[in-house]
């Protein structure tokens, strides 16, 4: 390929991304609410300044946190990221008007966010109080500096780089030398292949590739090359597409006593190695005194030529600031340039390595070699700003994993999302690459997946990980979460869909979020640290969800999205794949290389909840899924998530499953053992969904285990349902032997429903017992006894509440038409009344039993009931045949008297009434601990104290006092204040007296 092919298509590209990321920017502007704006990851809202300090060569820098007294713990998903330049803004939104300062991210954590701002000539000032919004600013800094590269590229003829460019453009072939030394290594613990890599790279003329995928050990052979080279007394210009992994490599040369030069901007540096900036190494030179004592000696003359009165003077003093401006020019320049030719290895990202930056002191033929680490993941054009500056080149990464971050789709089509990596090898095959082939991350079953689907199977595990498992972590106990390194959790057929949201970029699925809360729960009580888990989900919105559910319980958790988790591990790893629709879509799940990211972070677990059914749609997440089914366990969401409702559909694809259950069951018994198919078997016979009774129910709930692939339809079978149940009925009423039938509890509410209906049809007593899963119903005869009374208010509200229940569970039931003889409704209330007569002499027999009870034990069984029959319980007790008039004055005594028991004050004049039983009682019983609302009171006590930050009433107001800190800073703004205009004041005086 030309050169000036190359670089006029390039540059065609690049304007095109340009263009479409400045659209977008003015969609959002225009078009997008600051909520839409963070829910795509470039805006956080309602921020509060959690602390403030000053450092980092004179800039101040604030930590960002959510408003944690409205229960906001974490923020929000988002992209950003250190080194991102970011605008803060007040509530007004994010205009120019509301801006407050613009600034660089130094870290981002799951809770806040910190960001460095250059101090204005007045100093920043915050208020604490006070809500900011954050917005990520586009940057046209690295589209200049990727374009004025490619110009000089183009204009480059005979130089240092020359034979390197004709290598990479094809237009001669790389060469090595004839005679090869014999390599000292430093680090002793390289492989085979790690050793073959760096002695391959120190042999080549100009141009090395290094193939390291994930937990080979590529940084660790990059910082072995860098040192050899050293050791030659070559000089290096190391680079790297993202800040982190230029600081890794930072902190690795300084252990092993290089000396190396970080360039950038100290906010984007890790603090560990910011004594290798340029800003501190300058600020500790012989010279740095002298440059400090010129910028004192020009804020003088501009002083003295504001206070100057006579046009000559003014003329001196602007003469003398030109000069101090040269000579601190050339002073920093002089002190710059001997500080980067002293250094071995200078490492900055790759479009710090410009020519308008400090490099711009040094000769261009200073650096022997580049080093470029992660070049996979960056544009090809960032790479040539280091490349023209040295004759040979190291490039190092994985062209496996993600590539590097375009916004036009069009332009990635046409050959910009083509890395500098993945191109030479294309050109030139395996003869510049050697690939790193011993990984030291994962467990052997995690790895071989990988290794056959990506890395044509060359990849082996170190016997040190090969076998090891979560369970052979200090503390950790031996349960089976933590003795198997796969595990897929399959929710097909359970009905656990994504969420339907109107932005497609953005999906979400609550259910797969309440199972992999239940495995982290699952892992971390078996001695799992959260800060050794981290769950990965490809969608903003899923780790949002994610990190509601489970960020305030485990705050040490690391939940990211595939992207933000890249060159990162974890020993074990939940991955939520999120999609699961009728149609099969998998959306961006399809892009290979994701994928590859987020199951390869894991060491020891790495645990994919995901509906197979959708995913399997595509042939590279098929590949997964049946691995992870041969050599892992299997198991459903049934045995995570009780109230599951299953799903009986098939898609539209020629090549789907029509029975959703069978694939469950088939995929969950390829690796079970058969303890574990027993232990589902149970699970699911447990489910109320599941529509099957266990085999201590009668006979007659064998009927109800229908197939799911049933193609009747819904209201047919809810007919046939009813005839069964109803025929079931029936056979009891003509067995006189048989007094009552119990159903099972996994009827779901409908059927239930049934029971109740047709019982009360054929004047049969039916009855719920249970709560929870072990709910059920029995039907029975009904008992010939005294006349009935009239139930009670509280029990009919009960009777009512439990119907409605059953009727808002299935607002439209289908079901077949009552009874044909019509219905005789006074021998239904008549026959509710005999149950409720049932119930009250149980409730006798009860109390009998009570009194038999030592009295310690009553007094403490009587504790939480000590308010006697009030007007409504009377009236609700009531018999039909009481007169009215004795009814009406027993309501007015228990009105007028004091509702504790065996109290008998009068409330009429001094009563207080309860506002939490609705009650009255006398003065020495109207305390809520006293008469029985002790809870409630509690409980309202502390609401009360988080909604209105007062302890009791009249206790006073929230402390709205000044901060400390913020006080002591404005005392010492008015202190400077009030001595510049002490010293003008004596000035006036000085001039009048004259």
């Amino acid at each position: 390929m030309a050169v000036e092919q190359f670089v006029s298509k390039t540059l065609e590209l690049l304007q095109e991304e340009r263009e479409a990321e400045i659209e977008e920017t003015r969609l959002w502007q225009e078009n997008i609410s600051l909520k839409d704006l963070q829910n795509k990851g470039v805006c956080l809202l309602k921020l509060q300044i959690g602390s403030q300090s000053t450092g980092l060569y004179g800039r101040t820098v604030v930590i960002l946190e959510p408003r944690k007294h409205l229960g906001f713990s974490s923020l929000p998903s988002n992209s950003f990221g250190p080194g991102d330049i970011v605008g803060l803004y007040d509530t007004g939104g994010c205009t120019a008007d509301s801006q407050i300062a613009t600034g660089i991210v130094t870290r981002v954590s799951q809770a806040s966010i910190s960001v460095a701002f250059d101090d204005s000539k007045d100093g920043l000032s915050f208020d604490t109080d006070a809500l900011y919004i954050l917005l990520k600013l586009a940057n046209d800094v690295t589209y200049k500096r990727m374009k004025n590269a490619l110009n000089a590229l183009n204009r480059y003829s005979n130089g240092t780089a020359a034979n390197l460019i004709s290598v990479l453009f094809g237009d001669t072939k790389p060469s090595s030398q004839s005679q090869p030394n014999e390599v000292g290594f430093f680090n002793l613990n390289l492989d085979d292949s790690q050793r073959e890599a760096v002695s391959f790279a120190l042999s080549q003329r100009e141009l090395a590739v290094i193939h390291g995928p994930p937990g080979t050990g590529k940084t660790t052979t990059v910082v072995e090359i860098i040192l050899q080279a050293v050791k030659q007394g070559q000089k290096v210009l190391c680079c790297a597409s993202s800040n982190v992994a230029v600081d890794n490599l930072v902190e690795r040369l300084a252990r092993c006593k290089a000396k190396v030069l970080r360039l950038g901007h100290p906010a984007r540096l890790l603090e560990s190695i910011q004594k290798h900036s340029l800003d501190a190494i300058l600020a500790q030179s012989d010279n740095a005194n002298i440059i400090t004592d010129i910028r004192k000696d020009i804020d003088k003359a501009f002083m003295g030529m504001k206070k100057a009165h006579d046009k000559g003077e003014r003329v001196n003093f602007r003469r003398e600031i030109g000069e101090l401006r040269k000579e601190l020019k050339t002073r920093e320049a002089t002190a710059i340039a001997q500080i980067l030719k002293s250094a071995d290895v200078v490492l900055s990202t790759n479009t710090g390595a410009c020519d308008d930056g400090p490099l711009k002191f040094l000769p261009a033929e200073h650096f022997d070699w580049v080093v470029i680490d992660e070049c996979a993941q960056a544009l090809e054009s960032s790479c040539w700003i280091a490349l023209l500056k040295a004759r040979k080149c190291i490039l190092a990464g994985d062209y496996k994993q993600l590539p590097p971050t375009i916004k036009s789709r069009t332009a990635a089509s046409k050959g910009l999302s083509l890395s500098l990596m993945e191109r030479l090898i294309q050109m030139y095959g395996d003869s510049v690459v050697r690939m790193l082939t011993v990984q030291y991350r994962m467990n052997s079953a995690i790895m071989e997946w990988a290794s056959k689907e990506m890395y044509q199977g060359r990849l082996t595990a170190h016997s040190s990980v090969e076998r090891h498992l979560l369970k052979d972590l200090p503390g950790v106990t031996c349960v089976e979460e933590t003795c198997t390194p796969l595990l897929l959790i399959d929710t097909a057929g359970c009905g656990l869909s994504e969420m339907e949201v109107t932005d497609e970029q953005s999906k979400g699925n609550q259910g797969e979020v309440d199972i992999v809360e239940l495995h982290i729960k699952a892992l971390t009580e078996a001695g799992i640290k959260a800060k050794d888990i981290a769950v990965i989900a490809p969608y903003n919105l899923q780790v949002d969800l994610l990190r509601q559910k489970l960020s305030t319980r485990h705050p040490e958790l690391e939940i990211k999205s595939v992207d933000g988790f890249q060159g990162r591990e974890k020993e074990a790893v939940v991955l939520s794949l999120v999609r699961s629709n009728r149609k099969g879509d998998v959306g961006f799940l399809a892009e290979d290389r994701r994928i590859n990211v987020a199951v390869t972070r894991a060491r020891r677990h790495i645990a994919v909840v995901c509906d197979t059914q959708t995913v399997q749609n595509h042939a590279f997440l098929k590949s997964l899924i049946d691995h992870m089914t041969e050599f892992g366990e299997v198991r459903t969401a049934f045995e995570y998530i009780q109230d599951i409702v299953p799903q009986n559909y098939t898609r539209d694809h020629k090549d789907s499953k029509a029975n959703t259950s069978a694939a469950i069951s088939s995929s969950a018994s390829t690796k079970q053992s058969v303890k574990d198919q027993a232990r589902s078997k149970v699970k699911q016979g447990q489910k109320k969904s599941s529509g099957s009774s266990s085999k201590e129910n009668t006979a007659g709930s064998e009927k109800y285990k229908k197939s799911s692939a049933s193609t009747l339809t819904e209201e047919q079978q809810n007919k046939n349902r009813c005839t069964e149940i109803r025929e079931q009925v029936e056979n009891f009423l003509k067995d006189l032997n048989q007094s009552e039938i119990q159903f099972p509890s996994s009827f779901n509410s409908h059927d239930r429903l049934l029971v109740h209906q047709i019982a009360e049809e054929l004047g049969l007593v039916h009855e719920s017992k249970g709560e929870g899963k072990d709910r059920c119903i029995s039907v029975s005869r009904p008992l010939v006894s005294a006349p009935a009374e009239e139930p009670t208010q509280a029990q009919e509200e009960e009777e009512g509440e439990e119907e409605a229940q059953e009727e808002e569970t299935n607002p439209n039931p289908q079901s077949e038409p009552r009874s044909h003889s019509p219905l005789d409704l006074k021998s239904l209330h008549l026959e509710r009344m005999k149950r409720e007569q049932q119930k009250r002499e149980e409730n006798a027999q009860r109390k009998k039993q009570q009194n038999n009870i030592p009295p310690a034990q009553t007094h403490f069984l009587t504790r939480k009931n000590r308010t006697k029959a009030g007007a409504c319980d009377i009236a609700a007790a009531a018999a039909p045949d009481d007169d009215f008039d004795t009814l009406i004055n027993a309501v007015k005594k228990a009105d007028s008297v004091c509702s504790f028991v065996k109290c008998k004050a009068s409330v009429l004049t001094l009563g207080q009434l309860c506002i939490f039983c609705n009650r009255q009682y006398c003065l020495s019983h109207h305390i809520p601990e006293v008469h029985g609302c002790g809870d409630k009171a509690k409980s309202h006590a502390r609401m009360r104290i988080s909604k209105e930050g007062v302890l009791y009433a009249g206790s006073g107001k929230k402390d709205k006092s000044m901060d400390p800190n913020k006080k002591a800073y404005l005392q010492r703004k008015l202190d400077s204040k009030l001595k510049d205009m002490a010293s003008q004041r004596k000035q006036k005086n000085k001039e009048k007296d004259s």
